[in-house]
């Protein structure tokens, strides 16, 4: 069974999409790294809590 569907490729310049070097890039920290950055957000985020409770 033959298909007629052709893909087109562009033959132009190549335009492929540069992206930007991410400044924070979570997939090349390591893993400790990332339970370091979770831990830091946890305790930010506590504090953030607590000086709305009014307990800081």
């Amino acid at each position: 069974m033959s298909r007629a569907h052709h893909h087109h490729h562009e033959t132009g310049p190549a335009r492929r999409a540069e992206a930007a070097a991410p400044t924070l890039s979570l997939l090349r920290l390591s893993a400790g790294q990332r339970l370091a950055g979770v831990g830091v957000a946890i305790v930010l985020l506590w504090a953030a809590i607590l000086s709305v409770i009014g307990w800081i």
